[in-house]
């Protein structure tokens, strides 16, 4: 056989065996691609079937909650008396940021007050005096978060870090030194307050996740997984005995947790833009949230729903920090256009507004024995007011400078 024809042949059976190849490829493909498709459709059904059922179980919740609606807030309040003039004055102005205050927290002693601002800086404050304890400089700016402990011996701060960081309170010549690193999220650090007593810390942050970590040993103990936005706010009820603490954020939602678990366990939504801050009742059945969405609202526990929505055609601004009177009868809220609304909480209109700051308000808190509420705003101060009750007492006590905000 000549050369030619030999290659001829290789040719011919290379050709055959491809065109085989390729025949038996074509033959597996098509029963394999068939299987994919009826796997995404399988995929897709189920999806679907878990859409229906998940909205049938929220149209059931709904029926469950509405038979616990019984009677509307409003009218279980229509006999009570309404609130007097309250009379709240401008006490104390603190001054000594050179950024805008993002964050105040009181002392349990009712004297003291912490605050964090954007230049970087935390004060703790002489709220009497008016007088500056300590000035810290961070490592970083936009502190946006800080707590005393209960003990007042130490207090918590953190922000564009991503951590947050623990100070001893002393005079000693640098207490910075003292500082220790406690938590660490994998975004900016929102909000962190204490749990129960100086040993545990609570924290939320931009990576959409809250955790609580001991703050001897800077180890995480429990994880909070939910939320999926950043978390803005949280807050834990006044009594030592509860298990639970709540959550809101750029989700909308406001969720609340289980502290031994770690599971979320009610599920409250209503608000229309981001949960900008939260705060539970002093009863601890019910907690107050502020929102984007200019308004405030009011969530029941025990009746798992929305009672109570708080707002004014003629208010646009975001609400930016909420907390209640010492019988929880009054909700103060303050606002972005630089006010403070004062809202009847049982019969849900607004009383009276505060003046004062000049610019946004970004946090706001009462005193814990509610003598006294204080704000902090983007104007780079912090302003303490009371009402007078009575008789205005003149006296060398500074703690007869603050009056009774009751009820």
């Amino acid at each position: 056989m000549s050369s030619n024809g030999a290659d001829v042949s290789v040719k011919e059976e290379r050709k055959t065996s491809e065109n085989e190849k390729s025949s038996s490829t074509a033959k597996m493909s098509g029963p394999m691609q068939t299987v994919a498709s009826e796997t995404a459709a399988r995929s897709s059904d189920a999806v679907d079937v878990l859409a229906r059922e998940a909205e049938n179980l929220r149209k059931k919740l709904e029926i469950e909650r509405q038979k616990l609606n019984d009677v509307s807030i409003e009218q279980a309040a229509e006999k009570l008396e309404p609130l007097t003039q309250l009379n709240i004055k401008q006490r104390r102005i603190l001054k000594g940021h050179a950024g805008k205050v993002l964050c105040m927290d009181w002392c349990l002693d009712k004297r003291h007050i912490v605050s964090s601002s954007q230049d970087g800086k935390v004060i703790v404050w002489d709220g009497f005096t008016t007088n500056k304890e300590h000035a810290l400089t961070m490592p970083t700016t936009w502190v946006m978060a800080c707590a005393y402990s209960p003990s007042a011996q130490m207090i918590a701060c953190g922000g564009l870090d991503n951590k947050c960081s623990v100070v001893p309170l002393s005079f000693d010549d640098d207490i910075l030194q003292k500082k220790r690193s406690v938590a660490t999220h994998t975004s900016y650090m929102s909000c962190c307050t204490f749990l129960k007593s100086d040993n545990l810390l609570l924290t939320g942050s931009g990576d959409s996740t809250c955790a609580i970590w001991d703050v001897e040993s800077g180890q995480m103990i429990q994880n909070f997984h939910g939320h999926v936005g950043d978390v803005f706010a949280i807050d834990v009820p006044k009594s030592d005995t509860g298990n639970i603490f709540i959550s809101g954020g750029a989700d909308k939602h406001a969720l609340v947790w289980d502290i031994r678990t770690g599971q979320c366990v009610q599920y409250f939504e209503g608000h229309e833009a981001d949960i900008n801050t939260l705060r539970f009742h002093p009863n601890g059945d019910a907690f107050a949230t502020g929102s984007d969405d200019a308004s405030c609202r009011l969530f029941d526990l025990r009746a798992d729903r929305q009672v109570c929505i708080y707002e004014k055609e003629s208010v646009l601004f975001p609400v930016n920090g909420v907390d209640f009177s010492l019988s929880g009868r009054i909700l103060f809220a303050g606002y972005s256009d630089y006010r403070v609304g004062v809202w009847d909480s049982l019969k849900c209109v607004r009383h009276t507004v505060l003046y004062g700051h000049e610019n946004r308000i970004s946090c706001l808190r009462t005193s814990p024995d509610g003598t006294a509420i204080c704000s902090a705003s983007w104007d780079c101060t912090i302003r303490v007011g009371s009402r007078k009750y009575g008789h205005e007492l003149h006296s060398t006590n500074h703690s007869t400078d603050f009056f009774i905000l009751h009820p």
